[in-house]
């Protein structure tokens, strides 16, 4: 059974930073695609970054490029989020998902409806 733990949400000033922790049982990292979506409020959730594990490829949203980092530790299981200059528009519960490479492409790696495993979220306020 495949489990997703999110960890690292908080609250911080506008300009601060966060790192996201994603803790995986039961999932095999080298195979599959990873990813952090967040969603906002009265918002569709939305891709921030994705990993595309074979080829250690990565992807982001426009809006976050160059101030998060997505990254993985196979010894440890685990997936992160390096998040820097964060603005109030960061704010959000953030989730990270997984899915099998069988069925994933790295240009699918910002969907959804992609991702067959999903965790519980862990909230990000910014303040301003």
């Amino acid at each position: 059974q495949v489990q997703l733990v999110e960890s690292g949400g908080g609250s911080v000033q506008a300009g601060g930073s966060l790192r996201l922790s994603c803790a995986a049982s039961g999932y095999t990292f080298e195979y599959g695609c990873m990813g952090w979506f967040r969603q906002a409020p009265g918002k569709e959730r939305e891709g921030v970054a994705g990993i595309y594990t074979a080829a250690q490829s990565t992807t982001y949203a426009d809006s976050v490029k160059g101030r998060f980092t997505i990254s993985q530790d196979y010894t440890k299981n685990m997936m992160y989020l390096q998040m820097n200059t964060l603005n109030a528009e960061d704010t959000a519960m953030y989730y990270c998902a997984a899915v099998p490479h069988s069925k994933c492409l790295f240009e699918w790696l910002l969907l959804p409806r992609v991702y067959t495993y999903w965790g519980q979220g862990t909230q990000v306020t910014v303040s301003s």
